[in-house]
């Protein structure tokens, strides 16, 4: 058995050199925006200038600088400067401006980044706002839980903007062709991988995710086929349950039987390159790779689906991917700032902006919009997260060590599992070691 330990004196030794490295950086660099975590910031005017970075730039540019447009319009005494982050790096970007300013009024805070943020006291509490303003009672009930959880468990540190829930996207044509039923279950899935693999003509009838953020998709798939529908049993995870290691070892040993090898190292951009190149037959990706698939294949040769279900209808998934806008607390413009995110989560600008992502929108009135009706992929996910059928798995992103567990320390692992070098068992129960250690450490501290 594989167990990494002594995770506490590591981050201690690690959070010091980053500190002091940041604190360097920040000399070095000008400060381009409000200020750094801890400052008190001010409400301000309600005019003037703010800034706003979004943390999927280049891919949803054009949306927001859209809404960006129609806000200006509609209050023409405040300017938003824009300043698109692409994903990869925006994590390292606010990290910087935590320690040595620079932080901007607004700034896109998906879930999975929300605990590390809100630990550094850089982010305002939105209840009030909330309750005071048009969103009162518009916000989907289940990402306000996710953004709630993966904060401090209590106020919502973000606005949820949209929920980009795991799909299962599959070739009709292929599906029709070969005589079978679209993989609405975990049985019909894995009769699907197999029976669409034809490796004499390069065709396959799945791609696994291999490579960077491999982790959460193969969390999802263990608690999906195992049923178990929460991560935690006391202050013990249940991801190193039998029940799950056993999933487990079922998925990983579609690879290379069903799948390329080359899924190996395969993140999410080479993965959906490979599905929209036409020789796979199923892939396991969210909501947002959707116009990717339509400029490839247009419109009439694959669908997407909720995760399988176990036989009998149930439906299990790991905490779905909520996107939002934060409020930061050195914002020297807080009264302009907070226009910004009540114009940007209103119906109509939601609407706008998850069309163009394919995601659902956290205004419920969006989600009522007739683009969300014909979006098959996006109406299901949204109906089924509405409805309360989903069961979710809350990941524990409130964890600090959560994102370098779930990456850099076990893709490596996960590698080694696919190559037949480790275990599932060994890694889950690494895995397991390390959340249950920190897990201990984040309850003692928050005593």
């Amino acid at each position: 058995m594989i167990i990494i330990r002594s995770r506490g004196r590591r981050r201690t030794a690690a959070a010091l050199a980053l500190t002091t490295a940041l604190a360097l950086t920040a000399t070095a660099c000008g400060d381009d925006g409000s200020g750094a975590a801890g400052d008190k910031g001010d409400e301000g005017s309600g005019k003037g200038e703010i800034t706003f970075w979004d943390n999927n730039g280049g891919v949803r540019t054009d949306a927001w600088k859209e809404i960006i447009a129609d806000f200006e319009k509609a209050n023409p005494n405040i300017k938003v400067n824009y300043v698109g982050i692409p994903a990869a790096s925006v994590q390292s970007k606010y990290d910087t401006a935590i320690q040595g300013g620079g932080l901007p009024d607004v700034g896109g805070v998906g879930a999975a980044m929300l605990a590390g943020i809100t630990a550094q006291n850089a982010l305002e509490p939105l209840d009030e706002r909330i309750d005071g303003s048009s969103l009162k009672g518009k916000l989907n009930k289940g990402m306000v839980e996710s953004v709630r959880a993966a904060g401090d468990g209590d106020q919502m540190f973000t606005v949820p903007t949209s929920a980009n829930n795991g799909t299962l996207w599959y070739r009709t044509d292929m599906f029709k062709a070969a005589g079978l039923d679209a993989p609405t279950t975990w049985s019909k899935f894995y009769e699907a991988a197999d029976k669409l693999t034809d490796k004499s003509k390069n065709q396959f009838g799945y791609t696994i995710r291999g490579g960077e953020g491999s982790i959460a998709q193969a969390i999802d798939a263990a608690y999906s086929q195992s049923g178990i529908t929460s991560f935690w049993n006391g202050d013990k995870t249940t991801l190193n349950d039998p029940k799950n290691v056993a999933a487990l070892e079922k998925y990983v040993g579609l690879y290379k039987k069903d799948t390329p090898s080359a899924d190996l190292n395969n993140d999410f951009t080479k993965m959906v390159a490979q599905w929209d190149s036409g020789q796979i037959g199923m892939l396991s990706h969210n909501l947002g790779s959707y116009q990717d698939h339509v400029k490839a294949l247009g419109t009439d040769k694959f669908r997407g689906l909720p995760s399988p279900t176990l036989e009998d209808g149930t439906r299990v998934q790991v905490s779905n991917p909520v996107d939002g806008l934060g409020l930061f607390k050195s914002s020297k413009n807080k009264a302009a700032a907070w226009k910004f995110i009540e114009f940007a989560v209103s119906h109509e600008s939601n609407s706008k902006w998850n069309e163009s992502a394919g995601a659902i929108p956290s205004n419920t009135d969006a989600a009522k919009d007739a683009w969300v009706q014909k979006a098959e992929a996006t109406k299901l996910a949204s109906e089924a997260l509405n409805d309360g059928s989903i069961k979710i798995v809350q990941l524990p992103y409130y964890l600090p060590d959560w994102n370098t567990i779930s990456k850099a320390d076990n893709e490596p692992n996960f590698q080694k599992v696919l190559l037949g070098k480790m275990s599932a068992k060994d890694f889950l129960d690494t895995l397991a070691e390390q959340l249950n250690e920190a897990q201990a450490e984040w309850k003692q501290q928050n005593k």
